[in-house]
């Protein structure tokens, strides 16, 4: 019936096995809970004790492999054919989680994707701007999923047919930056394979300080450049890369750059503040973007 796998990194994922592991054994259904560790330094002994649960398993790894090696060295461990992945720093919203996406499971093979929610208390200043960003970029109404499946299909809370996942699997010769669930999604859309969008949300507990949101932010930015450079995008499948091909159809390449070099410490500075704007995050963004653009033409020497 279904296998949960967990890829984990530094993070005690203990209570999060434990919750769905009771959630299954009152269904009665047959299940797996995999956890697969990343060579963490810290946490390994806490989540050690899930081994003491029955049909679930906990592993480390010698050597760090990156986010998608990892996410199909699980899919290859499963004894089942639907298989669940959840992120470390999620847990679930509701008792029926599980019984959820069970109701959702059929004889036709597809991908359905549960959503996330942030917690609604704000957290403290360092964590604020992560908090404003999921809460209104990526915890979306399954509605408004729905209406961009592929885009909206984050990889820290799906179910997927195995068959799928033997079809299109995370791709492992990317850079380890990020942007592996995009290119992800990519896939799926290319193959014409099905996502449902429901409301069986995850808390996501992940939230970063300011500094480190800004740098996977600046190492997501390089990643994108990779995926489009090497085509394994099309330029226009995100937002951020359709707008530098309008840039680039306008020759206002050097003028967006520019336009980052003298207001990023500005924008940095409104984005670890009380009030981050999100608009300003998105200039920053495109504007970094265009600066990796004209460094790599060659305009300006890189740093």
């Amino acid at each position: 019936m279904l296998s949960i796998l967990i890829p984990t990194y530094n993070y005690t994922i203990y209570p999060l096995v434990l919750e769905l592991h009771q959630q299954c054994l009152g269904l009665g259904i047959a299940f797996e809970i995999i956890a697969m560790d990343d060579a963490s330094t810290i946490a390994a002994a806490e989540n050690e004790k899930i081994n003491t649960l029955e049909y679930c398993h906990y592993e480390i790894l010698s050597t760090n492999i990156g986010r998608s090696k990892i996410r199909n060295l699980l899919a290859g461990r499963t004894n089942h054919n639907w298989l669940l992945f959840l992120d470390a720093d999620v847990f679930p919203k509701n008792k029926d989680f599980i019984s959820n996406y069970i109701n959702q499971l059929g004889n036709d093979p597809k991908l359905v994707n549960g959503g996330l929610v942030y917690p609604d208390e704000k957290p403290q200043k360092s964590k604020l701007f992560r908090w404003i960003y999921g809460k209104n970029r990526e915890a979306l109404d399954y509605r408004r999923r729905q209406k961009n499946p592929y885009l909206s299909s984050l990889s820290l809370n799906f179910i997927i047919h195995k068959s799928i996942f033997e079809k299109v699997s995370f791709n492992e010769s990317i850079p380890n930056l990020r942007h592996e669930d995009t290119l992800f999604s990519y896939s799926l859309m290319k193959e014409n394979i099905q996502i449902e969008h429901i409301n069986n949300p995850v808390y996501h507990y992940g939230m970063d300080d300011f500094e480190v949101a800004i740098r996977k932010e600046n190492e997501s930015l390089h990643a994108l450049k990779h995926l489009i450079d090497n085509q394994l995008l099309p330029p226009d499948y995100v937002r951020l890369s359709k707008l530098l091909l309008k840039i680039h159809r306008i020759n206002a390449l050097s003028a967006v750059a520019f336009f980052h070099k003298i207001t990023a410490s500005l924008f940095l500075k409104n984005l670890g503040g009380n009030y981050p704007c999100l608009f300003i995050f998105d200039l920053y963004r495109l504007g970094y973007l265009c600066q990796l653009e004209k460094e790599q033409k060659g305009y300006i020497s890189t740093r």
